[in-house]
């Protein structure tokens, strides 16, 4: 008797991550990327915790006495220039780098995916439309694209309705404006090359045989795309998933540090920006503390990522 569709899907996973098990360095960046997922949840209750009760984080409590003090018992990592703990906002920032990490690929995901596919199952003008879409937004220049948006949003630039409406969804996201414009930026610029792949993958998908044998049953398009095209495109997708993390927690930093990112909530590009000043005078942890952070983070998805390639690529698998 054969297997139900739901226990394939359940052995095949199972398959999955013991292959990922198998590799420790891999089973190791696992481990590590979940830490920081478990840290960035932890703070996103936290802070709305402490936005009900109308009480100060603790990452924010100032100590006039003791500014710019060096890792010590009482403070691991050191204080900054106002006396802050500085591994207390290090962990914190984590919270900052995960939501623009997972919102801004969901965004990059799903256009990719959605465009991709209609354009390699479809083909002739639907082919053409996403073909030129996609050429246009990949000769744009990213960051500076993402950078002009955020000032956009952030400096106040926009109508009012326009403002409005980035204000609400920044409330219903928890986060600020500004950084709203980060997720989308990094999100309509980083789908470019997972809708090449997808595309191309769908047209060989397209041509196969039970493709062609669901289309003679009188299958629709709808079905045939979310019966078989999507779930062969889905190691392309998870793949993709995890390297643009990194891109856009690099990105993240990259724009906080510039002072159009994040502003009033803890993150290592502005932990990095401020701290730069003090460098000259010997003081190093604030940004040591906030490029290691990233630095491991965007490590663990790197090779997570590399890993997940290896094990869910047909061709690497097979070969």
């Amino acid at each position: 008797m054969s297997d139900s569709p739901e226990q394939s899907r359940s052995s095949s996973a199972n398959g999955i991550l013991r292959r990922l098990c198998a590799r420790k360095l891999a089973l190791a960046s696992l481990i590590v990327t979940l830490c920081y997922l478990g840290v960035a949840v932890f703070a996103e209750g936290y802070v709305i915790y402490c936005g009900q009760k109308n009480a100060e984080p603790v990452y924010q409590i100032r100590d006039d006495g003791a500014c710019n003090q060096p890792p010590s018992a009482a403070h691991w990592l050191g204080t900054d220039y106002l006396g802050r703990d500085v591994l207390l906002r290090a962990l914190f920032a984590t919270r900052t780098a995960v939501k623009v990490g997972l919102i801004a690929s969901l965004i990059a995901t799903v256009f990719g995916v959605a465009l991709g596919v209609a354009a390699g199952y479809f083909g002739g003008t639907v082919d053409d439309i996403v073909v030129w879409i996609y050429s246009t937004f990949a000769s744009m220049p990213s960051l500076l694209f993402i950078l002009a948006f955020a000032l956009l949003v952030s400096k106040g630039f926009l109508l009012p309705s326009m403002q409005s409406v980035f204000n609400a969804f920044a409330a219903l996201l928890r986060t600020e404006p500004g950084m709203l414009a980060v997720y989308l930026g990094i999100g309509l610029t980083g789908w470019v090359s997972l809708c090449r792949v997808v595309r191309a993958e769908a047209m060989r998908i397209r041509e196969a045989q039970y493709v062609q044998a669901a289309r003679t049953l009188g299958a629709g398009s709808a079905a045939i795309i979310f019966r078989h095209v999507l779930p062969n495109l889905m190691h392309l997708v998870i793949i993709y998933f995890t390297m643009q993390f990194a891109f856009a927690v690099m990105t993240e930093v990259i724009v906080s540090y510039l002072g159009l990112g994040v502003q009033f909530e803890p993150s290592w590009g502005v932990m990095i920006a401020d701290g730069q000043e003090r460098l000259w005078r010997g003081i190093w942890w604030e940004v040591g503390s906030a490029t290691v952070f990233m630095f491991v983070l965007v490590l663990a998805l790197n090779i997570l990522g590399d890993a997940l390639r290896d094990v869910l690529d047909p061709s690497l698998r097979n070969s």
